[in-house]
């Protein structure tokens, strides 16, 4: 169970990381839509687990394997972003966020 702190720390590095992917998107993955649908901190707030939602699907593993080698870039920049808010930046690891993926084939099941 997430305590209150952790979830204020979670909705503020969805939002810092959602406006960097929105500002660098184009570096980390061009013509593609890249969103940050969850963020999940540990209980200590030094790591934070980042799921990532990348339309089209088609490249998503290029794309995350390129968040992955800019991850050290990313954090320095959330750092800069939040330095007066949080006196440890989390160590960020970058999950592939499939739920679009299963809503899509779901609807597609259910279509006659």
């Amino acid at each position: 169970m997430d305590s209150t702190r952790q979830k204020k720390i979670a909705r503020l590095l969805q939002k810092e990381l959602a406006d960097i992917f929105l500002k660098k998107g184009n570096e980390l993955a061009h013509g593609k839509l890249v969103t940050v649908t969850e963020v999940r901190v540990s209980p200590d707030l030094s790591f934070a687990k980042v799921f990532v939602s990348v339309f089209p699907s088609s490249d998503r593993e290029a794309v995350m394997t390129k968040i992955e080698e800019q991850s050290s870039g990313i954090r320095f920049e959330l750092g800069n972003r939040t330095g007066s808010q949080l006196r440890i930046v989390p160590e960020l690891a970058f999950r592939a966020d499939d739920s679009l993926d299963y809503i899509d084939k779901i609807d597609k099941l259910l279509k006659p």
